[in-house]
């Protein structure tokens, strides 16, 4: 057994302990920021208890959270699927809510979430593979939710903490009904339309992206439409939608050459979106429009897809990588709700996570 997870637990009180699954570029982050709020007093009702990755994990409620992640490199104990339910039994002398943390993009994770929830441990998630794949998945965690009554964070999952599915509740919760979602929810692609006047090949500006974090680690992911679509279900389903996957028409940026090759080949075939999609832009600039993904929802159907948008159209807006929303509803039917901000980055998407876990903690 690993000497960290064999180790003494302090016996305080605590108003959480919060498990982290994932060290990736969001989870580190997310671990700087803790312990900045740690040494400026500001997060003691939250003990940090555990965290992991796919490969190892650390558990020790004494430590600090940037010790935690100085241990994590160097440990045996396996991430495990498990992971957290070992780490809350093994730090179970110290008092206090559960919440597991999901900086992860795994599927696997995502389908634990449901069992956390039904035994009444929060979950606060940046993984969309919750809330957006399968029907029957969503269904099961709004069972469990109740079932547990445990609370579901999921702010960082569409708009990276922008208010987007907050106001959808609230609005749902005060009776109104919502008619129509359209929205550019996706700030890596957000980013890279902005930046692309074809003075690079887009797919130079597909590797920046990637490599300061907007995009998935794998950019298929957003090019394809994927991560769209699943951050579309969301915002349907918070609306009382019961959207299914299949209901959502998807026009992917990449073609089928791309989307098969193997996760070493993807570099080398970037290129294959550079003529087609210059195409775009210069067919776009004809007619004074500018290229945007966006993703829609009304009553005649859902779709994602990269549209040519007139400059003073709702969404053609914003910068860098905004997020916009417009929602049209019973209140706001003549002139919509609109939201905008930043929707990407691994800083915001961080500290959007602590927020709502720090909501949790001192709930």
């Amino acid at each position: 057994m690993s000497a960290v997870l064999a180790g003494r637990f302090a016996p305080h009180v605590a108003a959480t302990r919060a498990v982290l699954l994932g060290t990736g570029g969001v989870g580190r982050a997310l671990l700087r920021r803790f312990s900045d709020l740690q040494g400026r007093g500001l997060a003691s009702g939250l003990n940090l208890v555990g965290v992991a990755n796919s490969r190892c994990g650390a558990v020790d409620a004494a430590l600090a959270a940037d010790q935690l992640a100085a241990h994590i490199d160097g440990l045996d104990l396996p991430g495990s699927i498990d992971f957290a339910d070992r780490a809350f039994a093994a730090t179970a002398a110290v008092a206090g809510r559960r919440v597991v943390i999901d900086a992860t993009a795994s599927d696997a994770v995502a389908g634990r979430h449901a069992h956390w929830l039904a035994q009444g441990i929060d979950v606060v998630t940046a993984n969309k593979l919750g809330q957006g794949a399968s029907l029957l998945r969503w269904q099961a965690i709004r069972a469990a939710q109740t079932a547990g009554r445990a609370r579901y964070g999921d702010a960082a999952t569409v708009g990276a903490g922008l208010p987007f599915l907050r106001s959808i509740r609230a609005l749902v919760a005060g009776g109104d009904r919502i008619d129509a979602i359209s929205g550019v929810l996706s700030g890596s692609l957000a980013w890279l339309f902005d930046r692309f006047d074809g003075t690079r090949p887009f797919s130079a500006l597909v590797r920046e992206a990637r490599d300061l974090g907007y995009t998935e680690p794998d950019p298929r992911e957003d090019l394809s439409g994927c991560d769209v679509r699943r951050k579309l279900l969301i915002l349907a389903r918070a609306a009382g939608i019961a959207l299914d996957e299949q209901d959502v028409q998807v026009s992917p940026l990449l073609d089928a050459t791309l989307a098969e090759v193997g996760r070493e080949q993807v570099d080398a075939t970037l290129p294959r979106l550079d003529a087609p999609l210059h195409l775009r832009l210069d067919a776009a600039r004809s007619r004074g429009a500018r290229l945007r993904v966006v993703a829609r929802w009304h009553a005649g159907g859902a779709s994602v897809g990269l549209e040519a948008l007139a400059a003073d159209d709702e969404l053609a807006g914003g910068s860098g990588t905004d997020n916009r929303l417009v929602l049209h509803s019973t209140r706001y039917r003549d002139r919509p709700l609109q939201i905008q901000g930043p929707g990407a980055g691994t800083d915001i998407t961080a500290a959007a996570l602590l927020d709502e876990v720090l909501e949790i903690a001192v709930a």
